[in-house]
């Protein structure tokens, strides 16, 4: 009896850990399906369908309606976030609506923001890129075979992976060949690197490890430039564009690369490598970085893509006629809509099948799921390919997003961002 009793405690107690695990999930998992921020056009209405066991609660003068049933207007709205329901909003305005789990349980506030509508033109040139860094980056260290016979690591755990040497002894830098200038001018003088790590600035003494009578080393890798080949995604009549949708990472890092300068360049696509299960395909291109190619500058490295100037660019399109508005977030559907690119030698659409959309949190530049089946995409390409990222996704007459990723086990298959992220960072300050 004794054995039985301890038994049902310990069922007890592991059914508590396991109900308070699976409540701990859900909480989770509803939080992020919730947007941090809702964008809804001026004197316009917006529909939304969460499906979520959830409340909000809006303190404004904004209209809410279940579908089906009138307006209601009120200074403390609640909403049944499980239903439909559809805002409607005045000229203008920002709001915050108090999300509950059930109506009780605080998960978070969501921003709602009344805005003008937009356009752009939706492009799909493929695109040179070339990108100097903000300083030189520090890829690794590594072991240095000096001038006596034996190793050392001279920079090992005094520098890291990601760090940007932005000067030597005090005399600023800007490429890895001023750096190695510097390093051997002082010879086997202990020297200092200036150093940005995580944007704080830092010293760092070092002993150079002589490894021929003219040449001492620091056994750090470092780049300071790179270059592909990518998709612009749109320009506004501003001449402001964006392009790729997601930021250029260092490869071996795999850290945000931090700008000092770029541009865009004329590219030729002359060849085409299909993506496969299991391997990518990728659109190989030739790039002449004679300044008579650029193409426009480059000011802004984000997670959501590269943003600068392109006067020339815009020369190229009709506004009037080139203009497609912008679609928000819950403008995006499930179903059929086109993606464009050059992969046939000029600029075309290609049927697409948005299946699945996810605005909630994280959900930086994979916001929509898309499968091409488009037949004359998949014959040249296999589906989506690396060059292909930044190629605009219109659905319903409007521009709803860009490629960013493919999934490597199914080329047909692929990630987007909303247009509505690449544009609030580009318009970020």
């Amino acid at each position: 009896m004794k054995n039985n009793r301890y038994i049902d405690k310990i069922f007890i107690v592991v059914m508590l850990l396991f109900f308070i695990c699976l409540t701990g999930l859900l909480f989770h998992s509803i939080k992020k399906a919730l947007p941090d921020e809702i964008n809804i056009i001026a004197n316009g209405e917006q529909q939304f369908d969460f499906g979520l066991p959830v409340n909000g609660f809006i303190k404004s003068a904004v209209e809410v309606s279940e579908i089906g049933e009138s307006n209601i207007p009120s200074n403390q709205i609640k909403i049944d976030m499980h239903k439909p329901f559809t805002l409607k909003s005045g000229n203008g305005g920002s709001f915050v609506m108090a999300c509950k789990l059930f109506g009780l349980i605080n998960l978070k506030n969501v921003k709602i923001d009344v805005v003008d509508k937009e356009y752009v033109i939706p492009c799909g040139m493929p695109i040179g890129i070339y990108i100097q860094t903000d300083g030189v980056l520090v890829i690794g260290t590594s072991v240095v075979n000096a001038m006596d016979g034996m190793n050392y690591e001279p920079s090992y755990k005094l520098v890291k992976s990601g760090d940007y040497i932005v000067g030597v002894n005090g005399t600023k830098i800007n490429n890895k060949n001023e750096l190695i200038s510097l390093i051997n001018q002082d010879g086997a003088n202990s020297i200092v690197l200036n150093i940005r790590r995580s944007g704080e600035l830092i010293d760092v003494k070092i002993e150079p490890v002589q490894t021929t009578p003219d040449e001492y080393k620091l056994g750090v890798w470092v780049r300071d430039n790179t270059q592909g080949i990518g998709t612009l995604t749109f320009i506004d009549k501003d001449a402001e564009f964006g392009a790729l949708g997601h930021g250029i990472n260092d490869v071996d890092t795999s850290t945000l690369m931090e700008l000092k300068s770029g541009s865009l360049y004329h590219t030729n696509i002359v060849s085409i490598i299909k993506g496969e299960k299991g391997v990518p395909g990728e659109l190989t291109g030739t790039i002449d970085y004679d300044k008579k190619n650029i193409l426009g500058e480059i000011n802004r490295n984000t997670t959501e893509g590269i943003f600068g100037i392109s006067e020339k660019i815009l020369s190229q399109y009709d506004k009037d006629r080139s203009m497609m508005e912008v679609g928000l977030k819950q403008d995006v559907k499930v179903g059929p809509a086109h993606i464009r690119c050059n992969v046939e030698g000029e600029i075309k659409d290609y049927d697409v099948e948005i299946i699945e959309v996810n605005t909630g949190e994280n959900n930086v530049n994979k916001g929509i799921v898309l499968k091409v089946t488009d037949e004359r995409l998949l014959n040249v390409t296999g589906g989506i390919v690396q060059g292909m990222s930044g190629s605009p996704i219109l659905q319903n007459n409007k521009i709803i997003g860009a490629v960013t990723h493919v999934f490597i086990q199914d080329s047909t298959k692929g990630f987007g961002i909303f247009i509505e992220n690449m544009l609030q960072s580009k318009n970020v300050e």
